[in-house]
């Protein structure tokens, strides 16, 4: 078995622990939130935490195992099946029909049960859980938690007699995240600052205007696409998702006053022709002052990109101004794309995608530091150093029944902080295409003035 800090970084990629900005159940505003309910999706992290859980305690004290629900259940059923202790089971509430019991399982009075429980705070539940389980004549003596997040609930239950065995605290795991840099000094002491009780203050991020951009940049298709903005107020991107030459050129022709790029995935042109697809295209690019962006979407080794890139029938690397690209591959993936400004593909908009949380902060790591890379096509805010580029905006923030999910300008730019949004079937599909790019042009422009 891995040690217990690689047991821990394990569970961190399942999505545990998040930091930032979150309201409690009491209504108290946390550095840190805690759910440990992902690694029951895992059979091996879930039958490791068991074994750690295990190791720590006496088992030849115990008679029984009750989970506390809900989220320590599995863990509970995971520890049964490790120990041959048998299992009880907790309900939340009696049941109002049948034997209306609280507890199920086979059991006997006075036998001794051991508590497992995820996560610990004030401790106050688990008094009362721990009185509904000694009113079927049973004893406590003991509580095993995976997560102490050291704001007295240990040392409540130790006070009344309780014996509380602790896996991790918030504080060491802040240090393993420290040292992974995972998590940075002012967050450490502002978890700190919480859990001594002083009042945290919470700075809301300030969204830069386009001019402030402008200056952190040197790439000249991240410069040129930020000088449209500004020089034609929009913040719009229309995905050109249409199969023939005509069609392309038509509605290139129909939203290019409105734009500040078209999106193009030139592979599904049935009719594609360099001179008569690509030449005319930029033309009247260069007439509605738009950039062209390939929705490559490149994910391959960095030889055989550099080829898809610059060869075969669309020749990319001669006319995209900007191009999409999955950074799978790596960092030296994307040295190739001299060109064109890389726009990484950090997560995807579609409901299941595989692009997790550490995927995510693997791939923005790589995105933040390639000279190549001018932004990234994400879900999730990305910082200041990238233009952030979200794809999935619908006025109507409706799904479209195909995995599909929209947001709306106003939150993308408020809430992500938004530099382009990228708006597909809401134009390409709507009755009038020139008018549907201009509502999403004042849409776009005015949640982006509100949001600084």
């Amino acid at each position: 078995m891995e040690t217990k800090r690689e047991f821990f970084l394990e569970c961190y990629k399942l999505g545990i622990i998040k930091f930032g900005r979150f309201t409690l159940k009491s209504g108290i505003e946390s550095p840190f939130y805690v759910d440990l309910r992902p690694l029951a999706s895992d059979p091996k992290i879930l039958k490791h935490l068991a074994d750690y859980l295990l190791e720590m305690l006496p088992l030849d004290n115990f008679d029984l195992i009750c989970g506390v629900p809900y989220a320590a259940l599995p863990m509970a059923t995971a520890m049964s099946l490790e120990s041959y202790i048998p299992l009880i089971i907790k309900r939340k509430e009696a049941k109002t029909y049948g034997t209306k019991k609280l507890i199920e399982g086979i059991f006997k009075k006075g036998q001794n049960c051991l508590l497992v429980e995820d996560v610990i705070t004030s401790g106050k539940s688990l008094i009362e859980t721990i009185a509904e389980v000694e009113q079927e004549d049973l004893k406590v003596s003991d509580i095993v938690v995976v997560l102490d997040r050291q704001q007295g609930g240990k040392e409540l239950l130790e006070s009344k007699g309780f014996r509380v065995h602790t896996l991790f605290n918030i504080m060491e795991v802040c240090e393993i995240l420290r040292t992974e840099n995972m998590l940075d000094t002012e967050e450490i002491k502002r978890i700190t600052d919480f859990l001594a009780g002083n009042k945290i203050h919470f700075e809301k991020e300030r969204k830069l205007p386009y001019e402030e951009k402008l200056k952190l940049t040197s790439h000249p298709s991240a410069r040129k696409i930020l000088e449209i903005a500004l020089k034609k107020k929009t913040n719009l991107i229309a995905s050109a998702d249409v199969t023939t030459t005509a069609e392309l050129l038509n509605l290139a022709e129909k939203v290019g006053p409105h734009i500040a790029a078209l999106k193009t995935h030139i592979d599904i042109i049935t009719d594609f022709d360099f001179d008569k697809t690509i030449l005319p295209l930029r033309d009247l690019a260069e007439k509605h002052n738009f950039l062209l962006m390939e929705d490559r979407k490149f994910a391959d080794i960095g030889s055989t990109q550099e080829m898809q890139y610059s060869y075969g029938l669309y020749k990319i690397s001669s006319w995209a101004d900007l191009i999409t690209s999955q950074v799978i591959g790596g960092y030296r993936s994307l040295d190739y794309f001299l060109n064109s400004g890389v726009v990484a593909i950090l997560s995807m908009s579609s409901e299941g995608c595989l692009t997790d949380s550490n995927y995510f902060q693997e791939a923005l790591k790589v995105a933040e530091t390639h000279p190549n890379v001018i932004g990234g096509v994400s879900q999730k805010s990305i910082g200041k150093s990238l233009l952030l580029f979200t794809p999935g905006v619908n006025l109507s923030a409706k799904g479209d029944g195909k995995g599909q999910q929209y947001n709306t300008p106003d939150y993308v730019f408020n809430s992500l902080h938004t530099d382009f949004i990228i708006v597909g079937r809401g134009i390409y599909k709507a009755p009038d295409t020139e008018k549907a790019a201009l509502e999403y042009k004042i849409a776009g422009w005015e949640a982006y003035l509100k949001s600084i």
